[in-house]
């Protein structure tokens, strides 16, 4: 039950997250002159309307997103001979540019309010690019078996004696710099290189300012792994018995500390978001596998159904932490995705705002009058194209959310 109430709550915020984008639109173009005829939440028929003002407001049938109906705005766009002067396409490119950025601002805004709320009361995790020296915080004898599951601290068997790294004389305190000759600037980087050695390993350390060099010959070990799903995975590594501390996964606030604080982990996710970005079009081939029978890469992108699902897995946990981070990194995310510069998406028009501006500046140095609107039609073909290859992207992510989904416990 908690699920399905789970997967409903989380698609209905999604549903308010698209209404508020819009909401964005309409409230900016009516506060720069220009008339919005609708406002709707939904598409399909009508389920409810009023008319406030010049603006008809309402609910239409399928809840799938939402619109903002404004005057004009392009020049094929019917309009009232008496709202003409109100015709967005008309307007000066600064009004339009503030309409068209006010919904993706939205959703900036939203995102920013829900990190908020979510920091101040259960902190914000910590998901800085910026590495961590290996500087090690124990020394230890090497266990014969370490077995992690989902939901407790790692089990180690008991061992004793001085473990390798002890035996090579390294200390509480000393920063790994180098592994084999290779630099190292993150700790997460040393286990890999040691595991991956074929026999004695070279350590650089940092002690105090002092380079030192320590030989060490690695231990068997074996790993468990006890999977959210009751299976069991077991592999074998080399350890040479040191650890690590890293920073806090969740970092705590007191007070007005959250604000700065927010500020942060904000830029921190505008630049995972903008990587998450950059990176779609080298995940088709990761869906193509999930879809296939593949392994699901944990990030890999998700629908509307498969990000509802998984904020039903959070809510049935009772995650709810993870729930609104979950619908903060899809604000953010949706915000950015609209300022791509491509028709239809916001930053498509406002990439012609920009370009209708520049020529008819150019065009004044040299004392010509400036040109007419940007023909939209024959864009059209470049609009269509993007709009397939949008929609079989959405259609290859969503056959992966129901084939394939990704389970976050």
């Amino acid at each position: 039950m908690s699920f399905a109430l789970g997967v409903v709550l989380f698609a209905a915020a999604l549903l308010l997250s698209v209404a508020w984008h819009e909401c964005g639109h309409m409230w900016a173009a009516q506060a720069t002159g220009m008339k919005v005829r609708r406002y709707f939440v939904g598409f399909g028929p009508t389920v409810w309307s009023t008319r406030k003002g010049e603006t008809e407001y309402g609910l239409k049938a399928l809840p799938l997103g939402g619109f903002c109906d404004i005057a004009g705005m392009t020049p094929y766009d019917e309009i009232a001979d008496e709202d003409r002067p109100r015709a967005m396409y008309l307007q000066k490119p600064w009004k339009r540019l503030v309409v068209l950025f006010a919904g993706p601002a939205q959703n900036f805004i939203l995102g920013f309010a829900l990190v908020i709320v979510v920091g101040s009361i259960w902190g914000l995790p910590n998901i800085s690019q910026d590495p961590v020296p290996a500087t090690v915080s124990q020394v230890t004898c090497v266990p014969g078996q370490t077995t992690y599951s989902a939901d407790a601290e790692p089990v180690s068997t008991p061992c004793s004696g001085t473990g390798p790294a002890g035996a090579a004389g390294m200390q509480p305190g000393d920063t790994i710099v180098a592994v084999n000759g290779q630099s190292v600037s993150d700790y997460s980087e040393v286990s890999t290189l040691i595991t991956e050695a074929s026999g004695p390993v070279a350590l650089t350390v940092d002690r105090a300012g002092q380079r030192i060099d320590l030989t060490l010959t690695p231990q068997p070990s074996t790993v468990v792994i006890n999977q959210t799903d009751g299976t069991t995975s077991t592999e074998q590594t080399r350890k040479v018995g040191i650890t690590f501390s890293p920073p806090p996964a969740i970092t705590q606030y007191d007070g007005l500390a959250i604000v700065p604080g927010a500020f942060v982990f904000t830029g921190d996710l505008f630049v995972a978001t903008w990587d998450a970005l950059l990176s779609l079009p080298s995940k088709v081939s990761a869906l193509w596998t999930a879809v296939t029978g593949g392994e699901r890469a944990a990030d890999t992108p998700v629908s509307v159904y498969g990000a509802s699902v998984m904020g039903g897995q959070a809510a049935e946990r009772g995650a709810w932490s993870l729930f609104l981070m979950l619908l903060i990194s899809i604000n953010f995310f949706l915000g950015l995705f609209n300022l791509v510069p491509l028709l239809p998406l916001d930053g498509g028009h406002m990439a012609i705002v920009g370009y209708e501006k520049a020529r008819n500046t150019v065009r004044g140095w040299f004392g010509r009058a400036a040109a007419g609107p940007v023909d939209y039609l024959k864009l059209m073909p470049v609009t269509y194209a993007v709009v397939v290859v949008m929609g079989g992207f959405m259609v290859l992510t969503l056959t992966a959310d129901i084939i394939n989904p990704i389970k976050i416990f």
